[in-house]
């Protein structure tokens, strides 16, 4: 009995220490699956930034949708629980429209140009209307997820071929009316739902980076895949400012440093990956399609003139600091 009592107070002692030493949690959630580029991310941010603030600071990890959509979880954010979640300006659109333009379709085909504006004046701004109106607090701005593409039930050539084909996308204004003019039936649904909706065929197809593509094993009922290149998806993670806004400015700034630093190795990582992935989904008896693009890209242009609520010349301005 008094080597119980002693074993179960050592383990108290042992809970309390760990608990003062560990003076911050953040919950990170994310749809991707466990070792997937993103999950890899999230498992070097949380190494690093815990060695960094010498286990201070700890990061509970949730992949595969576990704490909810980003929709949930962002509305648990706002309200100030301890919980930031993978999004990304398609998304946050509904907040702030302006964005949105950052998630047009063919807007460019060079992932670092697009990077460089998240970096700029413009973005900052973005983000600081977030925070002071809205209570988002963007975490890390840098993340690549990658360049989305297109696997289906049966080949896409060609526009025609979209006609009448069910397409996952997520749930932005954006992405809808993006695949709506390249003549396919856009259907918004939570990624964690969309591999039971591909095997009961209430959707024919996915659009997503190959990562994603790969990583939800989409590949086993779909068996195209058109590298379309529609988007050059950027992502970030983002916040409450009711939860950032109680940490100390030194557990604050470790956090933004080492989530940069993270979101650049997300670039490096995801660059690598992509090739080995087409191939061992071509090993798994997919057909890799390449497509001529510019067909695809003339229809979906007019969708920048779709949004009214856009300030004056935004999408000029855009263009300009792609150059």
């Amino acid at each position: 009995m008094k080597k119980l009592i002693a074993a179960l107070a050592a383990s108290t002692l042992l809970s309390v220490s760990l608990a003062q030493a560990q003076e911050v949690t953040i919950r990170v959630a994310y749809e991707n699956n466990p070792g997937e580029p993103v999950d890899q991310v999230m498992h070097y941010w949380k190494d690093m930034l815990e060695e960094r603030s010498n286990g201070e600071i700890a990061l509970e990890l949730f992949p595969s949708s576990q704490l909810g959509s980003k929709s949930d979880v962002t509305d648990q954010a706002v309200m100030g629980l301890n919980v930031i979640t993978i999004t990304d300006v398609g998304f946050l659109a509904d907040y702030e429209p302006d964005l949105g333009v950052l998630f047009g379709p063919y807007l460019s085909d060079d992932p670092a140009k697009l990077l460089a504006i998240y970096d700029g004046e413009w973005f900052a701004a973005e983000a600081e209307k977030l925070r002071n109106d809205h209570g988002i607090r963007v975490v890390i701005p840098n993340l690549l997820y990658g360049v989305r593409h297109l696997i289906s039930t049966r080949p896409v050539r060609t526009p025609e071929d979209l006609a009448g084909l069910k397409v996952r996308v997520p749930n932005n204004l954006m992405q809808i009316r993006a695949f709506e003019a390249m003549g396919a039936t856009p259907t918004p649904m939570p990624l964690g739902e969309v591999y039971t909706a591909l095997t009961q065929g209430v959707i024919d197809a996915v659009e997503n980076p190959i990562a994603v593509l790969h990583g939800q094993k989409f590949h086993e009922e779909a068996k195209y895949l058109t590298l379309m290149g529609y988007l050059t998806n950027t992502a970030m993670f983002v916040g409450g400012e009711a939860f950032f806004s109680t940490l100390s400015p030194e557990h604050l700034q470790l956090v933004l440093d080492t989530g940069y630093e993270a979101g650049l190795y997300s670039q490096k990582l995801v660059t690598e990956l992509d090739n080995q992935m087409i191939e061992e989904m071509k090993a798994a008896g997919v057909e890799v399609i390449e497509v001529d693009t510019a067909p695809f890209q003339a229809l979906t242009a007019p969708v920048y003139s779709q949004f009214p609520e856009w300030s004056e010349g935004l999408y000029e301005r855009i263009q300009a600091e792609l150059q």
